[in-house]
């Protein structure tokens, strides 16, 4: 059976366990040749670690009944997604507004800034960026520019992390 057809074999065993939990999706699902199964959830407020165990075990036990891999050779790891995975999905986005992302568009520019906003094609973001006054007060001034920027034109976009 090939990769495909399993992740497509997945992908339903996980619609019917989380029919009733529509807060909760599935960001993506990667099958390594070994059989190593891992599978990234979300979910609208985000989702706990005791709910990806949840899932764990009522996937792990489905896929053993369906026999999707030859003699039960597989491992299954569900978490959700690091705040190091770039954001794949619209929903991830809508969940992110104000927060603050690094965005990499497919020219290789690169802008830092506020996700503000999230339409059906594409993301509003808000860039403050300083404007030193020689030697009085740097970074008093600050210029605020907003970048309306097509879905389709961006490579990836991770959150960013402030302490």
């Amino acid at each position: 059976m090939n990769i495909e057809t399993q992740v497509s074999t997945i992908e339903s065993l996980l619609a019917g366990l989380m029919e009733s939990q529509p807060e909760y999706f599935v960001v993506e699902i990667k099958i390594k040749p070994t059989n190593n199964v891992k599978v990234f959830l979300d979910g609208d407020q985000g989702i706990t670690i005791e709910k990806c165990i949840a899932f764990n075990r009522a996937l792990y036990k489905q896929l053993e009944e369906t026999k999707l891999f030859p003699e039960d050779d597989f491992s299954l790891e569900v978490s959700s997604p690091g705040l190091d995975e770039p954001l794949k999905l619209h929903r991830q986005y809508k969940k992110n507004v104000g927060r603050l992302v690094e965005v990499l568009l497919k020219d290789g520019v690169k802008i830092d800034g506020k996700l503000m906003e999230v339409t059906e094609d594409g993301i509003i973001i808000e860039e403050t960026k300083s404007k030193g006054m020689q030697g009085r007060q740097p970074g008093k001034k600050k210029e605020v520019l907003l970048h309306s920027l097509l879905l389709e034109n961006i490579k990836s976009t991770k959150l960013q992390v402030v302490f």
